[in-house]
């Protein structure tokens, strides 16, 4: 069983493919804080709910110069079809290799009506300029979530 990364601990460094293909690795983003969700599955309702909600709320992050990375297991293909469907403004990392979320911890057994299995949990990270873990979110409501990050970002500027 993974655990979930502490604040004030170093982010670990990945390199992942986004919708488009190309190359992104979390160095690419010193000087700015990066907004790391971790969410089970492309175009489903609970995942759907918090992709909308960080898309409703992209204009502010972007305001405060705020990255929003969303990761899932799902490939290349799954995230270009759901950031088309939704109109997602921003990135959505491919981790088919389960890199990232063993990195992170948020892989790990989950239960659902009544059957246990391997995936994704829901978890978000903020990482600050530096690269170092600044807050955490372990326990997520799909609907609520992105406001309640841009609310805390919005209090440290």
């Amino acid at each position: 069983m993974t655990t979930i990364l502490k604040e004030g601990q170093k982010a670990p460094e990945f390199t992942a493919k986004d919708q488009d293909g190309n190359e992104l690795s979390l160095r690419d983003f010193i000087g700015r804080k990066v907004v790391l969700y971790f969410y089970p599955k492309d175009d489903t309702p609970g995942c759907t709910k918090e992709a909308c909600a960080f898309r409703d709320n992209f204009p502010n992050f972007k305001k405060i110069d705020a990255v929003v990375l969303g990761v899932s297991v799902d490939g290349q293909k799954a995230h270009r079809k759901f950031a088309d469907k939704f109109e997602l403004p921003f990135t959505l990392l491919v981790d088919d290799e389960k890199k990232i979320v063993e990195a992170y911890g948020v892989w790990g057994l989950k239960k659902f009506m009544g059957k246990e299995y391997m995936g994704t949990n829901r978890v978000t990270y903020l990482i600050d300029e530096q690269g170092v873990i600044e807050k955490v979110w372990p326990k997520v409501k799909p609907e609520t979530h992105a406001a309640e990050v841009l609310e805390w970002l919005q209090k440290q500027t």
